[in-house]
């Protein structure tokens, strides 16, 4: 199953990881339970309109208050995203096992000029709008359809629940960017499916998986656009407690809507080259890091996109049937 479904890319640049790292793809196994840890760290500061590079990011405002959205409104710098996050999974059985997604830490430190009128067409610098708190927790099954020596496939399912915070203030005083924010305010359906094939079992494999994300609107009557997540890889097993890997990694995205009306610079096309590394010094612990390069971005309208991206986790499983 993939490891992260969360908040899109959208205005103001906010972003997550979308990568398989290889430690939750399937059940752990009847009785046992597995704990994964990971940090996530995305840098946005480069200027898009559609593919195109440009210097300066114009990008709308949503007006909760006034229920309108504010053309040109600031323009975009930079977000850094600090994200932190554990996974814990559970094997029911031996082939159905369920996993409980709680992103704890969602800090988004944010720049832009704001403040831009015909009086004053370059505005006023202020990095005071970030977020930062707890986001969406997310509940998941998954299942073993088809095990073999050479072949896993997985299906799997959820929902995301409205627990982050999504109603923060800006330093006006007013509702902050939806995109900047830990939560959504809404309820998601996930569904996910992830196929491995052992070229040389136990030394190397190519993998390919796929996930929807089917977004509702919140209290604000806002929604972000449906995601789909397109992964492929492999990973070579150098030594008993080596992994090296690499994939490709895709997300598609169409433009949020609010009060049923699509809202600019949100959504769009990424595809990243993403090297892996997986250390075992045990047989219930692994370490992992794996950075994002994009290769393919483009946006809806202009926007932010990313310049990298990188994830280092722990995972750590204990026998509770023992």
């Amino acid at each position: 199953m993939l490891l992260w479904v969360g908040t899109g890319f959208a205005s103001c640049g906010s972003a997550n990881c979308f990568l398989n790292t290889g430690t939750q793809n399937n059940p752990s196994g009847q009785g046992l339970f597995t704990a994964d840890f990971s940090y996530r760290y995305i840098l946005s500061d480069r200027g898009q309109r559609g593919t195109q590079q440009i210097d300066n990011v114009f990008t709308p405002k949503v007006s909760f208050e006034e229920g309108i959205i504010e053309p040109n409104h600031h323009r975009e710098l930079k977000t850094i995203n600090n994200l932190a996050q554990v996974n814990l999974m559970y094997g029911v059985t031996e082939d159905f096992g369920v996993q409980l997604v709680v992103p704890f830490f969602n800090q988004r430190i944010h720049e832009h000029f704001d403040g831009l009128h015909d009086d004053d067409p370059d505005g006023f610098f202020t990095r005071a709008d970030g977020t930062d708190g707890f986001g969406d927790i997310q509940l998941r099954g998954t299942y073993n359809l088809l095990v073999t020596t050479k072949h896993l496939l997985v299906g799997g399912g959820g929902i995301k629940l409205p627990t982050g915070e999504y109603t923060l203030r800006d330093s006006d005083g007013d509702i902050n960017e939806p995109t900047l924010m830990p939560g959504t305010g809404a309820w998601d359906g996930m569904f996910s499916g992830f196929y491995q094939y052992q070229i040389f079992p136990h030394q190397l494999d190519a993998f390919v998986s796929a996930s929807f994300q089917l977004r509702t609107e919140n209290s604000r009557e806002y929604e972000f656009g449906d995601i789909t997540l397109l992964n492929a890889g492999t990973s070579y097993q150098i030594l008993p407690y080596l992994n090296l890997s690499g994939q490709i990694n895709a997300r598609i995205q169409p433009h949020d809507k609010f009060l049923g009306g699509k809202v600019d610079s949100t959504g769009g096309e990424w595809v990243n080259l993403t090297p892996g590394i997986r250390l075992q010094p045990s047989p219930t612990t692994q370490l992992y890091a794996f950075g994002q390069i994009p290769v393919f971005q483009r946006v809806n309208e202009s926007n932010l996109v990313p310049s990298f991206g990188f994830i280092f986790g722990i995972s750590k499983t204990f026998g509770l049937s023992n």
